[in-house]
């Protein structure tokens, strides 16, 4: 086994460009980071700029014309779709074949009824929607009924809002579970996901207490692997749910970007061993779905300044990979997920500098590459591309 770590960050939805397929999901002409360069006149963002970031695509600000500090390339999702849930699942090295159903109707009438027998709640909403905006619309009704709100999005996702005050969280947890259930067989969406919030009719706001009820992958992916080889798999931010706390040893979630970088450098200094996986949600959740461009910005900012700490933390034999799942291009009229590349930045001290890796045909590929790097059987999916950047 390697003496050093393998550590991965998500930006989750920092998305490098449409796929081929994008305007079979609406998407054509999405791509996050460099519509968002337009936007707000050329990103500044020095340290990513150093690593490669310019040098994957075209980006406004970002140079193309520098040695990299890191091995840089694209990858292309395999898997149709482009949830979160399918996206890191082909990260680790399992491919989806089938996208996980969405209801851009709302939920059919056997679903309705089936979670009103086993929860004993009546339901509103049942539509497609923004959370703020049905929370807004329907909480004045929620507080004086007690009816939980249920709505979806474009995404393949079955989402209950409730007020802390009317359902208490661990009642609202205990909702989803049996939502869980029942949405099985054609009706297994990627994630049940419930939504406390809090506030007075007008002032509504959603709370940290998020949580995501995940289908588990159909068959092992890497983590599982590592895992079960004795390696250590440490899972920081949504990781665990996004994996139905599957293949870990250890799990941390956190409350935003700065909590789980501020974690995942904790990790990396001390002296653990094996995997560190990371989600960053805040790009996603709080910027990209809600169409907020100056907010995804200074969220890549503030990832920005902190990455010099991060890489200076890493030891001998570490090796830090930075990619994402998916896009969610803020700068589109769509608030949905985008159907995009996703980037690669390879940086340790064994790695090579300015070393292009190209455009991969699978996120598998890094999985391919985690497996290799700890000298483990795979899950078969994938292309290594760890001896094209290995010293």
């Amino acid at each position: 086994m390697p003496t050093g770590r393998f550590t991965v960050i998500v930006l989750d939805s920092v998305g490098v460009g449409e796929l081929p397929d994008a305007d079979l999901y609406n998407d054509a002409g999405s791509n996050t980071l460099a519509n968002i360069a337009e936007d707000v006149g050329g990103l500044d963002l020095p340290n990513l700029e150093s690593l490669g970031l310019g040098k994957i695509i075209p980006v406004k600000g970002l140079s193309g014309d520098i040695i990299a500090k890191a091995a840089y390339g694209i990858m292309a999702e395999a898997a149709p779709g482009k949830d979160s849930i399918s996206g890191h699942w082909e990260l680790m090295g399992y491919i989806a074949q089938q996208p996980q159903p969405t209801y851009p109707e709302g939920f059919p009438f056997e679903v309705i009824t089936a979670l009103e027998k086993e929860t004993g709640r009546k339901f509103i909403g049942n539509v497609a929607a923004s959370g703020t905006e049905i929370i807004e619309k329907l909480g004045k009704e929620h507080v004086s009924t007690g009816s939980p709100i249920l709505y979806t999005s474009a995404d393949s996702v079955l989402q209950i809002a409730a007020h802390e005050d009317v359902i208490p969280v661990e009642d609202l947890y205990r909702i989803c579970k049996q939502a869980r259930e029942i949405m099985s067989g054609e009706n297994a969406v990627g994630r049940i996901i419930a939504r406390p919030f809090q506030g007075r009719p007008g002032d509504f706001q959603r709370t940290v207490n998020r949580k995501d009820y995940s289908i588990p992958a159909p068959q092992d992916t890497v983590l599982d692997l590592l895992k079960d080889a004795g390696v250590s798999v440490l899972g920081i931010g949504k990781i665990e749910d996004l994996f139905a706390g599957r293949g870990l040893t250890d799990s941390i979630h956190t409350r935003s970007n700065l909590e789980g970088m501020q974690t995942t450098l904790r990790a990396i200094q001390s002296d653990i061993s094996g995997m560190i996986f990371t989600n960053l949600v805040d790009f996603d959740m709080l910027w990209g779905h809600r169409n907020d461009v100056a907010g995804y910005y200074r969220g890549l900012c503030e990832f920005d300044r902190f990455l010099p700490e991060l890489i200076e933390a890493l030891k001998p034999g570490d090796i830090l990979v930075l990619t994402a799942d998916h896009g969610c291009d803020p700068t589109t009229p769509s608030t949905d997920h985008s159907r995009e590349h996703v980037p690669v930045l390879a940086y340790g001290d064994a790695v090579c500098g300015d070393v292009n890796i190209g455009l991969r045909s699978t996120f598998a590929d890094l999985a391919a590459s985690i497996v290799e790097y700890f000298q483990i059987t795979g899950t078969g999916a994938g292309e290594s591309f760890l001896k094209k950047i290995m010293d």
